[in-house]
């Protein structure tokens, strides 16, 4: 067993864990230190796997939300609108993954170019979203309307391509739909629990029957630490844009995607 491969596994869970639900792309930064770093991650596997540490960190948090759907499907018609606005939110983004999985993982994973521009140009339209904020009408994501949360699962099929962020692209959506801050952000946490594990499940069954137990050691490690720094991000980060907003993150990106450009044409990366 590599130990120093454990050790940037660690490192890679806890910064998938800390950008997973802030709209700087997990995946795009998970990208980019894997080639800064050495770390090998064939067809980006690990990358898709530890995400489900974070997934579940959110599942964590608003367990009781999910109990109270779950338990009251059967009787309770806000229950089961919840899970109905959720399924339907999700599809668009399940139809095109299956169609182009096989490409985004084998051919955009590898295209930094196509990360730095897509961080700067997901950097802009957040910077616009914020300057010219469209007319607040929903101020709790569980009451979003059924047809704005299949359009926010419209805005969530960008994210196919790295460098975009999913919870870039739901929050982008939910806002330009008319969501409030806080409410866009947490129908983007509602939202990536069904995509990333349909991801996951996706990704494991592809690859279940050739991962060596040095791979299931590093991305176990990767899913615990990702766990941890998720379940320590998401509260603060809720905070955060409440009180600010989504402008800084904007300007990271940019900064980030410029960064990123600036090392590919000096050969760096």
């Amino acid at each position: 067993m590599d130990f120093l491969n454990l050790i940037r596994a660690a490192f890679l869970g806890i910064l998938q864990g800390l950008t997973e639900f802030l709209p700087v792309s997990s995946t795009g930064h998970l990208l980019i230190v894997q080639r800064m770093i050495g770390y090998d991650d064939p067809g980006g596997i690990f990358t898709v796997m530890i995400q489900l540490g974070s997934i579940l960190a959110v599942m964590w948090l608003y367990r009781q939300r999910i109990i109270d759907v779950v338990l009251g499907l059967r009787t309770k018609p806000e229950a089961r609108r919840f899970a109905l606005m959720l399924f339907l939110a999700f599809l668009p983004a399940a139809f095109i993954g299956l169609l182009a999985n096989s490409y985004v993982r084998n051919e955009l994973y590898l295209r930094l170019d196509i990360i730095a521009w897509a961080l700067i140009l997901g950097g802009f339209a957040m910077l616009a979203i914020e300057k010219w904020k469209p007319p607040v009408e929903v101020r709790d994501a569980a009451e979003t309307p059924i047809g704005r949360a299949i359009g926010v699962g419209v805005f969530q099929t960008l994210a196919l391509i790295p460098g975009v962020s999913r919870s870039g692209a739901t929050i982008f959506g939910g806002l330009v739909l008319g969501l409030d801050r806080r409410a866009a952000a947490e129908f983007s946490f509602f939202l990536a629990m069904p995509t990333m594990m349909a991801a996951f499940i996706l990704d494991f069954m592809t690859v279940k029957d050739s991962i060596t137990p040095d791979r299931i050691a590093e991305i176990a490690v990767g899913f615990v630490f990702a766990f941890i720094s998720a379940a320590l991000v998401v509260k603060p980060f809720l905070d955060f844009v409440t009180r600010v907003g989504f402008a800084p993150f904007g300007w990271y990106r940019i900064a980030a995607g410029a960064a990123l450009l600036g090392a590919l044409a000096l050969g760096l990366l």
